[in-house]
């Protein structure tokens, strides 16, 4: 996955290189660049705290606007696609205010973090179409909700696990309790345990919730004793936190060869997140440790709904479900043993028939 590195923003709103604001708290204007002429088209997109280049749901909500600008003959400003980034819940309102202020036509919130300020946001500007990510708004016709079945891909994650672990001992590490997470850990728990049951074999699962998905620092500690309790697999839900768990298992891995059988292994989130997992060997081979990554189609999601709202078709009023079938959830191809794969592709297969059911909680 290509990573976007964007600037920070400077006091005076501007952006070195780029020449573009990208607008946070301090309320710097926007500047596109370039003039766009379908304002009916045009679409914004708040992040939650975690900011654009988190590695997740941001970034992948970017990637799929960028997508979506191109797809239209849209630039990046006023009239086009724009992101307004959030360093605070409290970022949140004044953000969805200048976005509103700068005329874009379709505003995105990303993350149910936001779900409050859109919902108030919506009912304000009742000439705007709003998209909640992650959550649910009832009875607004300006608001469209998108959600995903995070849990049927959270499944394959859990196959994949349960054949490539050698330890017997796997790990979750989630952000923050709550029904969206909830969807990776019950789906990743099942489909460890349908395998081990398959494979007869009995393996452990450690289960650890960090509190935050900012805290990398607290995951990093989390992951180390996962580690020291013999986890040689660990999948996360948590954000941006997760980028500890990748920084304590660059550590392990950094001191020992790179055939080593004793190498552990990060399953990511939302985003393809192999960029996270490059490392060099102790032997000085470069390698990476993300296995997979259970994709969040956020990209998706948003090229849809904005594809469908420049079309005069805005789905105002309704829940939109992504899952397997239209890649809204998947997993990357990642490192993932030829026939592993197989078996998560198989188990991917009897979801979509109804004959696997993967609980949600």
């Amino acid at each position: 996955m290509k990573k976007f590195k964007f600037k920070q923003v400077l006091a005076t709103g501007t952006v070195l290189a780029a020449g573009i604001a990208l607008t946070a708290c301090s309320g710097a204007k926007q500047n596109g660049g370039g003039s766009n002429k379908k304002s009916s088209a045009s679409v914004a997109l708040i992040t939650d705290i975690a900011g654009v280049d988190d590695h997740s749901f941001n970034q992948s909500g970017w990637e799929g606007m960028v997508a979506y600008g191109k797809s239209q003959g849209l630039k990046r400003g006023t009239n086009g696609y724009q992101y307004f980034e959030s360093s605070s819940a409290s970022d949140f309102t004044p953000n969805i205010n200048q976005a509103v202020a700068a005329g874009y036509k379709t505003i995105f919130g990303v993350g149910y973090s936001l779900k409050g300020a859109i919902a108030s946001a919506a009912k304000k500007h009742t000439d705007k179409n709003f998209v909640i990510i992650d959550d649910v708004i009832k009875g607004q016709k300006n608001v469209a909700s998108a959600n995903f079945k995070s849990q049927d891909a959270s499944y394959m994650a859990g196959v994949v696990a349960a054949r490539t672990t050698k330890t017997n001992v796997v790990g979750f590490i989630g952000g923050v309790h709550g029904d969206i997470v909830d969807l990776f850990d019950a789906g990743f728990a099942k489909g460890v345990q349908d395998t081990a049951k398959k494979m007869g074999k009995k393996i452990r699962i450690l289960n650890q919730y960090v509190g935050s998905f900012t805290a990398a620092d607290k995951e990093k500690s989390i992951a180390k004793a996962m580690f020291a309790k013999k986890a040689d697999v660990i999948f996360h839900a948590s954000g941006s936190a997760g980028q500890g768990l990748f920084s304590e298992a660059k550590s392990v891995n950094e001191e020992l060869p790179a055939n080593s059988s004793k190498k552990v292994w990060v399953i990511g989130v939302d985003s393809d997140q192999s960029s996270l997992g490059k490392y060099k060997s102790k032997d000085g081979k470069k390698s990476n440790l993300c296995l997979t990554s259970v994709m969040t189609g956020v990209n998706v999601a948003v090229k849809d709904i904005a594809t469908k709202a420049a079309k005069g078709k805005f789905p105002g009023g309704k829940q939109l479900v992504y899952g397997l079938k239209n890649n809204g959830v998947y997993l990357t191809r990642g490192y993932v043993a030829d026939s592993i794969w197989k078996q998560a592709q198989t188990a991917r297969s009897q979801i979509l028939a109804g004959k696997i059911s993967v609980p949600s909680k």
